[in-house]
């Protein structure tokens, strides 16, 4: 494997669900804002994944807010990105949904079916493992105890 390939694995540190174009999705990203952090959600469409591989993936997000559409590149492996939830599942034949744009109302709405809750309650349950893990390895490095 290259250096670049070590490198790009170094940087996939946590598990992402797996995101396709159609997907509604809830993106939990934190915002700094001065001295205080928030977490800010952005609600929307997937419509484009890019070919990235690894660490280098991106996926745009569009929404509609009061008329205007707004879209939003994430970089789905990126340490400011603290969970992403697939909400819908929509029914979609193409790779890219740049038709979406020029869409509105009725018109701009997919086939699409709602995450089951036992979906979601596992997606919890393994978000909740990961943040242990991650508060666990956090106090070892620290050298004190991790809080049960």
């Amino acid at each position: 494997m290259s250096l670049l390939q070590d490198v790009q694995k170094l940087a996939i540190k946590k598990k992402i669900p797996d995101l396709k174009p159609g997907y509604t999705v809830r993106i939990h990203q934190k915002i700094k804002e001065g001295e205080k952090e928030r977490v800010q959600i952005f609600e929307g469409l997937i419509i484009k994944i890019s070919s990235g591989h690894g660490a280098d993936k991106t996926f745009t997000v569009r929404k509609i807010v009061e008329g205007i559409g707004v879209e939003k590149i994430f970089p789905p492996y990126s340490p400011n990105i603290e969970k992403i939830q697939v909400k819908k599942e929509g029914k979609v034949r193409r790779a890219k949904l740049y038709y979406m744009t020029n869409r509105f109302g009725k018109s701009a709405r997919l086939q699409e079916t709602f995450v089951g809750e036992e979906e979601l309650e596992h997606s919890i349950e393994e978000l909740a493992a990961q943040k242990a893990k991650e508060e666990a390895e956090k106090a070892k490095e620290e050298g004190t105890p991790a809080q049960a």
